[in-house]
């Protein structure tokens, strides 16, 4: 049974030290204590996170960013638990959290347009890709992305 929580700071520190194979190495990160030095990251202010588990496995985590007009989603799943049906779980419950805390704002994400497990996983969870992609620079480096909306007819 897929269980969260808001994520604790100990979660924060073993999250950061997952590491993924091949072309998905690219999320990666720096230890957590780099982000708590730099308050960037999970040590951002303004970062809300929830850690899923899937009995006592932490399998993944979510996050939202509010902004003025919109609600940014994120999800990292763990490297073991990747391509097993957990990212679209997570989002669906993540999607009613956003729903709840951020009424009537719409809730978006960014994926990188070659991580298509990535984008099929959030089709499923009924988000849209809309507009061209698009070149942005993050802590993880340059890419090309698409920006995907919620669906609001599939929530």
């Amino acid at each position: 049974m897929l269980t969260h929580h808001p994520m604790t700071e100990a979660e924060k520190f073993l999250i950061c030290d997952w590491k993924y194979p091949g072309e998905y190495a690219l999320y990666n990160t720096a230890p957590y204590a780099e982000d708590l030095k730099r308050r960037t990251g999970f040590a951002h202010p303004a970062f809300i996170g929830f850690s899923f588990y899937d009995g006592g496995t932490l399998i993944g985590f979510t996050c939202l960013w509010e902004e003025e007009k919109a609600v940014m989603l994120g999800i990292g799943v763990a490297p073991e638990a990747c391509g097993r049906g957990y990212g679209q779980r997570m989002i669906q419950t993540t999607c009613g959290i956003s729903a709840e805390r951020y009424p009537g704002k719409p809730l978006y994400l960014e994926v990188r347009t070659w991580n298509k497990r990535a984008v099929a996983c959030y089709q499923k969870a009924g988000f849209i890709i809309v507009g061209d992609p698009f070149t942005q620079n993050t802590g993880l480096g340059e890419g090309v992305f698409y920006r995907m909306v919620l669906n609001q007819n599939s929530s």
